[in-house]
């Protein structure tokens, strides 16, 4: 086991901080590593194709092991729990999940933010039944609404219209605020960013883009691929004035720009030009069980082994995840956008599907 999660850091009644000062306050939790789609950027079908051989059913975390985890993360201080994939709609039965993950409180007693990412295919089926099961919530990601374009985005015959089906019953059911993620690729997908700004615009859903980010080891990423979020925003400003928001919170990834006539909000997530690395406060636990403290991270730390041991007592297992997060220093963008050279860049990085975005 590494030597962070070896340590006997007691819990503590607050949150504890990183080498750089931040708090913990928000658990991404990837429920499997399955998904129905291929996007390029992130699973493409040339590393995750017919032979790709996904994770065995017992060694995924259980929903009792993920909510123990989460529980633990909650007396540290985290506020907001994100389930994540893959497509984290494929994992069966996942309303039971989000009904033991709705029960947990955080430290002053409230109920976690509870939401969940999704391509939304499966949405029109199941909307219902997570809102009923205590999901808050959602974020769909959608990077075309050209049939055409969407199909080689997501490399599935899957229709632009069934997600959009799915955004309509999550948006009827009560999923709200719900908000829309594009990748944006330069030369690929930049011509859908006013036809998807003006779909959503005066429709109560916030539309982020994402510059692409060289997250992972398969997706090819190259900077003359990545559209900056400052063009962006140009390119929608000048056929739709935009000015800026306020941003709910501190730490959040997006930079919030408001409709000049009221028609809502637009984001933009810059990982690439505009790092946050200061202002992270987020873990990830993955499907089978290991903690990464870095969406660019190479290495994760085993959490299922003390999950699974029957002598980790809650204390302790607070403790080991604490003393993590105390170790933690990372800031892989800030150090892209300096071009350091160093073994950071260059190791190997978790892919996306394994840990979510």
């Amino acid at each position: 086991m590494p030597a962070a999660l070896a340590s006997q850091a007691q819990p503590t009644a607050t949150s504890p901080r990183d080498q750089r000062g931040r708090a913990l306050r928000d658990l991404r939790i990837s429920v499997t590593d399955r998904c129905n789609f291929r996007c390029g950027y992130c699973m493409p079908r040339a590393a995750f194709g017919r032979d790709h051989v996904f994770l065995p059913h017992e060694a995924l975390l259980s929903f009792e092991e993920i909510t123990r985890a989460a529980a633990a993360a909650l007396r540290l201080g985290v506020r907001k729990l994100r389930l994540t994939g893959g497509e984290p709609l494929m994992r069966r039965d996942l309303e039971r999940l989000i009904a033991q993950l709705a029960a947990l409180r955080t430290l002053d007693g409230t109920p976690p933010e509870l939401t969940l990412t999704t391509n939304g295919v499966l949405l029109t089926r199941k909307a219902q039944a997570l809102k009923d099961a205590g999901l808050q919530r959602l974020t769909v990601s959608l990077d075309a609404l050209s049939p055409d374009m969407f199909q080689r985005m997501s490399d599935s015959q899957t229709e632009v219209g069934e997600v959009l089906a799915g955004i309509e019953v999550a948006q009827r059911v009560g999923l709200a605020p719900l908000k829309v993620n594009m990748v944006v690729q330069k030369g690929v997908n930049d011509g859908e960013i006013l036809p998807m700004a003006r779909h959503f615009r005066g429709t109560g859903i916030e539309l982020r883009f994402i510059e692409f980010m060289d997250v992972g080891q398969t997706n090819r990423w190259d900077m003359a691929h990545m559209l900056p979020s400052s063009d962006v925003r140009a390119l929608i400003h000048a056929q739709h004035p935009l000015q800026a928001a306020d941003v709910p919170r501190h730490s959040d990834t997006a930079e919030r720009w408001a409709y000049a006539d009221g028609a809502g909000h637009v984001g933009f997530i810059s990982s690439v030009t505009q790092a946050f690395c200061g202002d992270c406060t987020r873990l990830r636990l993955s499907t089978d069980g290991r903690l990464y403290t870095c969406l660019f991270a190479s290495q994760g730390h085993d959490l299922r082994s003390l999950l699974r041991d029957g002598h980790t007592d809650d204390a302790t297992l607070t403790g080991r995840i604490a003393a993590l997060w105390q170790g933690r220093t990372d800031r892989y963008s800030e150090l892209r956008g300096l071009d350091q050279p160093g073994d950071l860049l260059d190791a190997p990085r978790v892919e996306m599907s394994y840990i979510g975005g």
